[in-house]
């Protein structure tokens, strides 16, 4: 009865994590119909990424024991392909200025990946290599991006399968990194929260983002419960009230409306308008004259 309820939980966490992952979709097809990502970040999806790949090990039999966590590997495997896919689709159609940005918040955390190597490994041609890579992807757009993140995934998975020996230790290690990526992602809602709050309209926070947030963490809560697994639940009781909060904003800013940009075949429409208007009152002003 435990284990069937767990893996119902489960399959619904399934269903709801993919409404969630597959939510950006929407944004990224108008930064595909416009080729422009009209200064939004990307970090809220670096994040993902890693919140996906962390889980994905944490779930296999490497760490956890045998498939106990069966569920968890399907859906953090599908949002891998599609963090990725979110990430190259940005970076195809960012500005410079926005690639820049990115690339300096990045330095530091490929020194922190380097202070972790020597930590853990203490091995002087390791520490070489990963400079010689940080040099390398310094030069390519995408991969100075999503390169950092593999890294981090790849020591987590090398010290935890080759350091620790017991599958205890394995999950304290990769779910405590796994954890603190999760409950970033779901805190980079907050950025939206603060525009509500400020222009007092939820153009920036849509109701179907903030509903399968709250909905993806109440599941997952429940079935890190069952599980009596904290490094599953834990995050959900960041991520679920952050969900109430951003849904009472929208049902308290959802009559001030949205904010919507004229479109350009409007303002096109807009402009030959009036210069017919103004052709007809010359035509008129010079007939009378």
């Amino acid at each position: 009865m435990g284990d069937g309820l767990r893996l119902a939980f489960g399959v619904m966490g399934n269903a709801a994590s993919l409404l969630l992952y597959a939510t950006p979709i929407l944004t990224f097809s108008r930064v595909i119909k416009k080729k422009s990502t009209e200064g939004f970040s990307c970090f809220p999806y670096i994040i993902a990424l890693l919140n996906c790949l962390m889980y994905t090990w944490y779930a296999l039999p490497v760490v956890s024991y045998r498939w106990e966590n069966f569920t968890v590997v399907t859906i953090n495997g599908l949002g891998i392909f599609l963090e990725l896919s979110f990430i190259l689709i940005y970076f195809l159609f960012a500005s410079a200025r926005d690639k820049a940005s990115h690339f300096k918040a990045l330095f530091g955390f490929y020194t922190s990946c380097i202070i972790v190597a020597k930590h853990y490994v203490c091995d002087y041609c390791l520490t070489r290599m990963l400079w010689i890579i940080i040099i390398i992807t310094l030069q390519i757009k995408v991969a100075a991006i999503v390169i950092p993140v593999i890294l981090l995934f790849c020591i987590t998975a090398l010290v935890s399968a080759f350091v620790f020996h017991d599958h205890h230790h394995r999950k304290l290690f990769v779910g405590s990194i796994g954890m603190g990526a999760s409950i970033t992602m779901y805190s980079s809602p907050l950025v939206a929260v603060k525009q509500v709050i400020r222009t007092k309209s939820v153009e920036f926070m849509p109701f179907h983002l903030s509903f399968f947030s709250f909905l993806t963490s109440a599941i997952w809560m429940v079935y890190g419960l069952l599980s009596h697994d904290l490094f599953i639940a834990s995050p959900s009781f960041v991520g679920g009230p952050l969900g109430i909060i951003q849904l009472v904003l929208y049902w308290k800013y959802r009559k001030s409306g949205i904010i919507k940009e004229p479109n350009k075949w409007d303002l096109e429409k807009n402009g030959e308008n009036s210069k017919k208007l103004q052709l007809a009152i010359n035509n008129d002003i010079n007939g009378k004259s």
